[in-house]
């Protein structure tokens, strides 16, 4: 079976939100790393939930949620970051949640264009 490129890194980045998610909880940071934690975990969910689309237009439909999610995430990711909460360093992750926006909009335009 081929790798599904995505499905592996939506679901480590989703290991990732939680062991970040862990941290703000430690320093009780409980609203904003809630939020957090529900859409960048919601990426993989709905990228998973792709694979089992019972048409084209649904599988467009799922992967347009995980990248509205991950953009989503993003935000939490740099309102964590720039407001201070936590001293954690976050540039990694917005790396990793870039990429995967960039991978779930190419899959998205190819799957319109076809």
């Amino acid at each position: 079976m081929k790798d599904n490129v995505v499905r592996e890194k939506s679901f480590d980045f989703a290991l990732k939100v939680i062991d970040v998610y862990k941290e703000l909880l430690a320093v009780n940071e409980f609203v904003l790393s809630k939020q957090f934690l529900r859409s960048g975990t919601s990426i993989g969910a709905n990228v998973e939930e792709a694979t089992a689309a019972v048409s084209r237009k649904d599988f467009i439909a799922k992967m347009a949620i995980a990248s509205k999610e991950a953009r989503e995430t993003l935000y939490w990711i740099k309102l964590i970051k720039y407001s201070e909460l936590a001293s954690l360093n976050l540039d990694d992750l917005i790396l990793d949640v870039e990429e995967l926006i960039r991978i779930l909009t190419a899959i998205i335009k190819t799957m319109q264009n076809n």
